[in-house]
Protein backbone atom coordinates (compact mmCIF):
# COMPACT_ATOMS: atom_id res chain seq x y z
CA UNK A 1 0.00 0.00 0.00
CA UNK A 2 1.50 3.24 -1.21
CA UNK A 3 1.95 6.50 1.68
CA UNK A 4 -0.89 8.46 0.01
CA UNK A 5 -3.31 5.48 0.80
CA UNK A 6 -2.19 4.62 4.02
CA UNK A 7 -2.64 8.35 5.36
CA UNK A 8 -5.79 8.41 3.21
CA UNK A 9 -6.87 5.17 5.55
CA UNK A 10 -5.78 7.12 8.86
CA UNK A 11 -8.42 9.87 7.06
CA UNK A 12 -11.67 7.42 7.13
CA UNK A 13 -11.12 6.82 10.64
CA UNK A 14 -10.47 10.37 12.04
CA UNK A 15 -11.45 13.19 10.13
CA UNK A 16 -14.07 14.63 12.82
CA UNK A 17 -17.29 15.34 11.28
CA UNK A 18 -16.83 13.44 8.00
CA UNK A 19 -15.97 10.52 10.26
CA UNK A 20 -19.06 11.37 11.80
CA UNK A 21 -20.98 11.15 8.06
CA UNK A 22 -19.06 7.87 7.33
CA UNK A 23 -20.25 5.80 10.78
CA UNK A 24 -24.13 7.55 9.92
CA UNK A 25 -23.66 6.60 6.17
CA UNK A 26 -22.60 3.09 6.60
CA UNK A 27 -25.18 2.37 9.32
CA UNK A 28 -27.80 3.56 7.02
CA UNK A 29 -26.82 1.69 4.00
CA UNK A 30 -26.24 -1.41 6.03
CA UNK A 31 -29.91 -1.13 6.94
CA UNK A 32 -31.51 -0.24 3.55
CA UNK A 33 -29.24 -3.26 2.32
CA UNK A 34 -31.08 -5.82 4.55
CA UNK A 35 -34.24 -4.10 4.17
CA UNK A 36 -35.13 -3.72 0.78
CA UNK A 37 -32.76 -6.16 -0.31
CA UNK A 38 -33.53 -9.91 1.19
CA UNK A 39 -35.11 -13.33 0.46
CA UNK A 40 -36.18 -15.61 3.41
CA UNK A 41 -35.12 -18.95 3.27
CA UNK A 42 -36.18 -21.92 5.38
CA UNK A 43 -34.33 -23.19 8.31
CA UNK A 44 -34.78 -25.31 11.43
CA UNK A 45 -33.76 -22.43 13.89
CA UNK A 46 -34.92 -18.40 13.55
CA UNK A 47 -35.54 -16.93 10.53
CA UNK A 48 -32.79 -16.39 8.11
CA UNK A 49 -32.75 -15.16 4.81
CA UNK A 50 -30.45 -13.63 1.53
CA UNK A 51 -29.09 -10.27 2.54
CA UNK A 52 -25.98 -7.67 2.07
CA UNK A 53 -25.56 -6.65 5.64
CA UNK A 54 -22.58 -8.89 6.11
CA UNK A 55 -21.08 -7.36 3.17
CA UNK A 56 -21.63 -3.70 4.00
CA UNK A 57 -20.31 -4.13 7.77
CA UNK A 58 -17.00 -5.80 6.44
CA UNK A 59 -17.07 -2.93 4.01
CA UNK A 60 -17.39 -0.33 6.81
CA UNK A 61 -14.70 -2.34 9.24
CA UNK A 62 -12.29 -2.18 6.13
CA UNK A 63 -12.65 1.64 5.27
CA UNK A 64 -13.62 2.97 8.93
CA UNK A 65 -11.74 0.63 10.95
CA UNK A 66 -12.70 -1.86 14.48
CA UNK A 67 -14.51 0.51 16.31
CA UNK A 68 -16.26 2.90 14.04
CA UNK A 69 -17.09 0.19 11.53
CA UNK A 70 -18.68 -2.08 14.14
CA UNK A 71 -20.70 0.35 15.83
CA UNK A 72 -21.83 1.83 12.15
CA UNK A 73 -22.75 -2.19 11.18
CA UNK A 74 -24.11 -1.98 14.63
CA UNK A 75 -26.57 0.46 14.19
CA UNK A 76 -27.89 -0.30 10.88
CA UNK A 77 -28.63 -4.19 11.70
CA UNK A 78 -29.69 -3.03 15.15
CA UNK A 79 -32.23 -1.00 13.83
CA UNK A 80 -33.09 -3.66 11.12
CA UNK A 81 -34.23 -5.87 13.96
CA UNK A 82 -36.05 -3.14 16.09
CA UNK A 83 -38.19 -2.12 13.41
CA UNK A 84 -38.96 -5.57 11.83
CA UNK A 85 -39.72 -7.56 14.57
CA UNK A 86 -36.50 -9.21 15.82
CA UNK A 87 -35.58 -6.82 18.40
CA UNK A 88 -34.74 -9.89 20.76
CA UNK A 89 -32.00 -10.77 18.21
CA UNK A 90 -30.49 -7.27 18.42
CA UNK A 91 -27.94 -8.03 20.77
CA UNK A 92 -26.58 -11.08 19.84
CA UNK A 93 -25.80 -9.74 16.19
CA UNK A 94 -24.89 -6.91 17.73
CA UNK A 95 -21.80 -8.95 19.77
CA UNK A 96 -21.73 -11.13 16.49
CA UNK A 97 -20.59 -7.83 14.53
CA UNK A 98 -18.15 -6.71 17.03
CA UNK A 99 -16.64 -9.90 16.37
CA UNK A 100 -16.47 -10.54 12.57
CA UNK A 101 -15.35 -6.29 12.94
CA UNK A 102 -12.35 -7.84 14.74
CA UNK A 103 -11.88 -10.86 12.48
CA UNK A 104 -11.97 -8.49 9.87
CA UNK A 105 -9.20 -6.12 11.24
CA UNK A 106 -7.07 -8.74 12.57
CA UNK A 107 -7.20 -9.95 8.81
CA UNK A 108 -6.58 -7.08 7.40
CA UNK A 109 -3.66 -6.66 9.57
CA UNK A 110 -2.05 -9.73 8.76
CA UNK A 111 -2.46 -8.73 4.80
CA UNK A 112 -0.19 -5.83 6.00
CA UNK A 113 -3.60 -3.50 4.94
CA UNK A 114 -2.68 -4.01 1.10
CA UNK A 115 -5.86 -3.44 -0.42
CA UNK A 116 -3.76 -3.12 -4.06
CA UNK A 117 -4.27 -6.30 -4.62
CA UNK A 118 -8.03 -7.55 -4.82
CA UNK A 119 -6.95 -11.10 -3.51
CA UNK A 120 -6.34 -9.81 0.12
CA UNK A 121 -9.52 -8.12 0.03
CA UNK A 122 -10.95 -11.46 -0.73
CA UNK A 123 -9.36 -13.44 2.17
CA UNK A 124 -10.36 -10.74 4.88
CA UNK A 125 -13.87 -10.90 3.22
CA UNK A 126 -13.63 -15.36 3.61
CA UNK A 127 -12.45 -15.07 6.84
CA UNK A 128 -15.14 -12.75 7.80
CA UNK A 129 -17.80 -15.29 5.99
CA UNK A 130 -16.50 -17.99 7.92
CA UNK A 131 -16.36 -16.10 11.15
CA UNK A 132 -20.24 -15.83 10.27
CA UNK A 133 -21.05 -19.45 9.82
CA UNK A 134 -19.20 -20.20 13.33
CA UNK A 135 -21.04 -18.31 15.07
CA UNK A 136 -24.38 -18.31 13.46
CA UNK A 137 -24.05 -22.04 14.10
CA UNK A 138 -22.71 -21.47 17.80
CA UNK A 139 -25.88 -19.32 18.14
CA UNK A 140 -28.25 -21.54 16.61
CA UNK A 141 -27.01 -24.48 19.38
CA UNK A 142 -27.02 -22.41 22.39
CA UNK A 143 -30.93 -21.46 21.32
CA UNK A 144 -31.81 -24.95 21.16
CA UNK A 145 -30.33 -25.89 24.33
CA UNK A 146 -31.74 -22.97 26.46
CA UNK A 147 -35.02 -24.18 24.90
CA UNK A 148 -35.00 -27.56 25.87
CA UNK A 149 -33.72 -29.88 23.35
CA UNK A 150 -30.47 -32.16 24.12
CA UNK A 151 -27.31 -31.60 22.50
CA UNK A 152 -27.36 -33.82 19.30
CA UNK A 153 -30.73 -32.67 18.30
CA UNK A 154 -29.48 -29.04 18.81
CA UNK A 155 -26.28 -29.33 16.77
CA UNK A 156 -27.99 -31.08 13.93
CA UNK A 157 -30.87 -28.52 13.47
CA UNK A 158 -28.23 -26.01 14.04
CA UNK A 159 -25.91 -27.54 11.20
CA UNK A 160 -28.99 -27.82 8.80
CA UNK A 161 -30.01 -24.19 9.19
CA UNK A 162 -26.66 -22.82 8.23
CA UNK A 163 -27.55 -23.25 4.39
CA UNK A 164 -28.63 -19.12 4.50
CA UNK A 165 -25.48 -18.40 6.47
CA UNK A 166 -23.23 -20.29 3.83
CA UNK A 167 -25.15 -18.50 1.00
CA UNK A 168 -24.88 -15.54 2.65
CA UNK A 169 -20.71 -15.74 3.40
CA UNK A 170 -20.51 -16.40 -0.01
CA UNK A 171 -22.38 -13.19 -1.40
CA UNK A 172 -19.91 -11.42 1.28
CA UNK A 173 -16.88 -12.64 -0.63
CA UNK A 174 -18.46 -11.50 -3.96
CA UNK A 175 -19.78 -8.25 -3.17
CA UNK A 176 -17.10 -6.99 -0.70
CA UNK A 177 -14.86 -8.16 -3.47
CA UNK A 178 -16.59 -6.10 -6.27
CA UNK A 179 -17.49 -2.84 -4.38
CA UNK A 180 -14.53 -2.41 -2.37
CA UNK A 181 -12.10 -0.39 -4.91
CA UNK A 182 -15.39 1.34 -6.32
CA UNK A 183 -16.61 2.42 -2.53
CA UNK A 184 -12.69 3.54 -1.72
CA UNK A 185 -12.44 5.95 -4.95
CA UNK A 186 -16.10 7.20 -3.71
CA UNK A 187 -14.63 7.55 -0.01
CA UNK A 188 -11.75 9.40 -1.49
CA UNK A 189 -14.15 11.98 -3.13
CA UNK A 190 -15.44 12.59 -0.64
CA UNK A 191 -13.22 13.06 1.78
CA UNK A 192 -10.84 14.86 -0.67
CA UNK A 193 -14.53 17.09 -0.73
CA UNK A 194 -14.80 17.67 2.92
CA UNK A 195 -11.14 18.56 3.09
CA UNK A 196 -11.53 21.77 0.97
Amino acid sequence: MSEKNEIKRVNYASSGVASIVLVGLFAAITYLGIQFFRIPLPAAVGAPFIHFGNSLVVLAVLFLGFYKGAIAGSIGLGIFDVLNGYAAEAPIIIIEVFVVALVVTQSFRLVKYNDSKILNITLVAVAAGVTKVILSFIEGVIKLLLGGSGLGAAVTSSFLSLPATVINSISTVIIVSLLYIPVKKALEIFLDASES
